[in-house]
Protein backbone atom coordinates (compact mmCIF):
# COMPACT_ATOMS: atom_id res chain seq x y z
CA UNK A 1 0.00 0.00 0.00
CA UNK A 2 0.94 3.48 -0.84
CA UNK A 3 0.60 6.83 0.74
CA UNK A 4 1.89 10.48 -0.25
CA UNK A 5 4.05 8.13 -2.11
CA UNK A 6 5.54 6.38 0.60
CA UNK A 7 5.81 2.12 0.10
CA UNK A 8 4.33 0.21 3.13
CA UNK A 9 2.28 3.01 4.25
CA UNK A 10 -1.30 1.71 6.25
CA UNK A 11 -2.31 5.14 7.88
CA UNK A 12 -1.55 8.34 8.88
CA UNK A 13 -2.13 9.80 12.62
CA UNK A 14 -2.64 12.75 13.99
CA UNK A 15 -4.41 14.38 17.12
CA UNK A 16 -7.25 17.01 17.67
CA UNK A 17 -9.03 18.18 20.63
CA UNK A 18 -12.56 18.04 21.33
CA UNK A 19 -13.68 20.69 23.30
CA UNK A 20 -15.66 20.15 27.05
CA UNK A 21 -16.96 21.86 29.35
CA UNK A 22 -15.05 22.92 32.37
CA UNK A 23 -15.55 19.92 34.78
CA UNK A 24 -15.78 20.25 38.38
CA UNK A 25 -13.52 17.27 38.52
CA UNK A 26 -10.04 17.02 40.94
CA UNK A 27 -8.60 16.87 37.58
CA UNK A 28 -10.14 19.75 35.65
CA UNK A 29 -6.90 21.57 34.83
CA UNK A 30 -5.67 19.01 33.05
CA UNK A 31 -8.39 19.23 30.25
CA UNK A 32 -6.74 22.72 29.89
CA UNK A 33 -5.00 22.43 26.59
CA UNK A 34 -2.30 24.68 25.21
CA UNK A 35 -4.62 26.96 23.84
CA UNK A 36 -5.92 27.09 27.18
CA UNK A 37 -9.06 25.63 26.16
CA UNK A 38 -10.86 22.72 27.84
CA UNK A 39 -10.60 19.60 25.79
CA UNK A 40 -10.20 16.15 25.09
CA UNK A 41 -7.29 15.20 23.23
CA UNK A 42 -8.21 12.36 20.43
CA UNK A 43 -5.64 10.39 18.73
CA UNK A 44 -7.48 9.08 15.40
CA UNK A 45 -5.46 6.79 12.49
CA UNK A 46 -6.81 7.11 8.97
CA UNK A 47 -6.07 4.32 6.45
CA UNK A 48 -5.17 5.50 2.35
CA UNK A 49 -9.40 5.80 2.24
CA UNK A 50 -9.87 7.50 4.94
CA UNK A 51 -11.56 5.44 6.95
CA UNK A 52 -10.96 5.64 10.84
CA UNK A 53 -8.23 2.47 11.71
CA UNK A 54 -7.68 3.57 15.49
CA UNK A 55 -9.45 6.01 17.52
CA UNK A 56 -8.38 6.65 21.28
CA UNK A 57 -11.00 9.50 22.26
CA UNK A 58 -9.65 9.01 26.16
CA UNK A 59 -6.73 11.96 27.28
CA UNK A 60 -7.52 15.36 29.10
CA UNK A 61 -6.43 18.36 26.68
CA UNK A 62 -3.09 18.92 27.97
CA UNK A 63 -1.72 15.34 27.55
CA UNK A 64 0.80 15.18 24.23
CA UNK A 65 0.04 13.56 21.33
CA UNK A 66 3.54 11.31 21.71
CA UNK A 67 2.22 10.73 24.79
CA UNK A 68 -1.15 9.35 23.76
CA UNK A 69 0.34 7.36 21.20
CA UNK A 70 2.79 5.59 23.68
CA UNK A 71 0.56 4.63 25.83
CA UNK A 72 -2.45 3.18 23.19
CA UNK A 73 -2.69 0.18 21.85
CA UNK A 74 -1.85 0.76 18.42
CA UNK A 75 2.44 1.40 19.74
CA UNK A 76 1.91 -2.33 21.55
CA UNK A 77 0.71 -4.03 17.88
CA UNK A 78 3.70 -2.62 16.26
CA UNK A 79 6.41 -3.32 18.75
CA UNK A 80 4.75 -7.15 19.34
CA UNK A 81 4.90 -7.18 15.22
CA UNK A 82 1.34 -8.17 14.58
CA UNK A 83 1.23 -5.39 12.57
CA UNK A 84 3.56 -6.57 9.45
CA UNK A 85 7.17 -5.10 9.88
CA UNK A 86 7.09 -3.35 6.23
CA UNK A 87 4.19 -1.46 7.32
CA UNK A 88 4.22 2.20 8.54
CA UNK A 89 2.10 5.51 9.94
CA UNK A 90 2.45 9.19 8.87
CA UNK A 91 2.91 11.22 12.04
CA UNK A 92 3.53 15.11 11.82
CA UNK A 93 6.53 16.49 13.76
CA UNK A 94 4.75 15.97 17.26
CA UNK A 95 5.34 12.59 17.20
CA UNK A 96 8.69 10.74 17.92
CA UNK A 97 10.46 8.73 14.52
CA UNK A 98 10.20 5.18 14.77
CA UNK A 99 10.73 2.19 12.45
CA UNK A 100 7.14 2.25 11.88
CA UNK A 101 6.36 5.92 12.09
CA UNK A 102 7.36 8.22 9.63
CA UNK A 103 7.56 11.42 10.82
CA UNK A 104 9.19 15.05 8.79
CA UNK A 105 12.96 15.54 8.91
CA UNK A 106 13.40 17.96 11.84
CA UNK A 107 16.13 19.73 9.58
CA UNK A 108 16.18 18.85 6.10
CA UNK A 109 19.48 18.65 4.01
CA UNK A 110 19.06 17.97 0.38
CA UNK A 111 16.11 18.00 -2.40
CA UNK A 112 15.29 14.31 -1.84
CA UNK A 113 14.93 15.11 1.88
CA UNK A 114 12.66 18.33 1.60
CA UNK A 115 10.44 16.25 -1.16
CA UNK A 116 9.70 13.99 1.71
CA UNK A 117 8.74 16.95 4.08
CA UNK A 118 6.29 18.41 1.25
CA UNK A 119 4.77 14.85 0.58
CA UNK A 120 4.29 14.81 4.47
CA UNK A 121 2.47 18.23 4.60
CA UNK A 122 0.19 17.40 1.76
CA UNK A 123 -0.81 13.85 3.36
CA UNK A 124 -1.34 16.36 6.88
CA UNK A 125 -3.30 18.59 4.89
CA UNK A 126 -5.37 15.61 3.68
CA UNK A 127 -5.97 14.27 7.09
CA UNK A 128 -7.32 17.74 8.49
CA UNK A 129 -9.35 17.81 6.20
CA UNK A 130 -10.72 14.42 6.86
CA UNK A 131 -10.57 15.55 10.44
CA UNK A 132 -12.74 18.73 10.21
CA UNK A 133 -15.08 16.72 7.98
CA UNK A 134 -16.17 14.57 11.07
CA UNK A 135 -16.26 17.36 13.07
CA UNK A 136 -18.66 18.91 10.73
CA UNK A 137 -20.79 16.09 9.79
CA UNK A 138 -21.10 15.29 13.54
CA UNK A 139 -21.55 18.78 14.94
CA UNK A 140 -21.15 17.71 18.93
CA UNK A 141 -17.62 17.34 18.04
CA UNK A 142 -17.46 21.05 16.55
CA UNK A 143 -19.07 22.57 19.62
CA UNK A 144 -18.60 22.24 23.25
CA UNK A 145 -19.26 18.63 24.31
CA UNK A 146 -21.83 19.28 27.46
CA UNK A 147 -20.96 15.84 29.35
CA UNK A 148 -18.47 14.58 32.30
CA UNK A 149 -15.44 13.89 30.32
CA UNK A 150 -15.85 10.25 30.13
CA UNK A 151 -18.76 10.78 28.61
CA UNK A 152 -17.76 12.76 26.13
CA UNK A 153 -14.98 10.34 25.24
CA UNK A 154 -17.69 7.85 24.85
CA UNK A 155 -19.38 10.35 22.63
CA UNK A 156 -16.61 10.84 20.82
CA UNK A 157 -16.15 7.20 19.83
CA UNK A 158 -19.73 6.85 18.54
CA UNK A 159 -18.84 9.37 16.28
CA UNK A 160 -15.74 7.84 14.99
CA UNK A 161 -18.03 4.38 14.74
CA UNK A 162 -20.39 7.08 12.70
CA UNK A 163 -17.84 8.13 10.44
CA UNK A 164 -16.34 4.96 9.39
CA UNK A 165 -19.91 3.92 8.89
CA UNK A 166 -20.35 7.07 6.31
CA UNK A 167 -17.47 6.31 4.47
CA UNK A 168 -17.58 2.76 4.37
CA UNK A 169 -21.17 2.79 2.49
CA UNK A 170 -20.19 5.81 0.53
CA UNK A 171 -22.89 7.70 2.17
CA UNK A 172 -22.99 12.01 1.60
CA UNK A 173 -24.16 14.30 3.98
CA UNK A 174 -25.06 17.48 2.81
CA UNK A 175 -21.87 19.28 4.38
CA UNK A 176 -19.11 17.91 3.09
CA UNK A 177 -16.83 20.75 2.15
CA UNK A 178 -13.13 20.18 2.21
CA UNK A 179 -12.43 22.28 5.17
CA UNK A 180 -9.46 21.85 7.27
CA UNK A 181 -9.23 21.33 11.48
CA UNK A 182 -8.42 24.12 13.21
CA UNK A 183 -4.73 22.35 13.53
CA UNK A 184 -5.34 22.50 17.49
CA UNK A 185 -2.46 19.54 17.86
CA UNK A 186 0.48 19.04 19.27
CA UNK A 187 2.68 19.30 16.36
CA UNK A 188 5.62 22.31 15.53
CA UNK A 189 4.37 22.76 12.09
Amino acid sequence: MRMAGFPGVVGTIDGTHVRIIASSTVNEGTYINRKGIHSINVQVVFDPNYKILDLVPKWPGSTHDARVLSQSGLTGLFKENYVHPGCHLLGDSGYPLKHWLLTPYRRPQGEQQLNCNRAHKVTRAVVESVIGQLKRRLHVLHGEIRHSPERACRIIMACGILHYIFKARDLLLLDDDDEKDDGDDNSDE
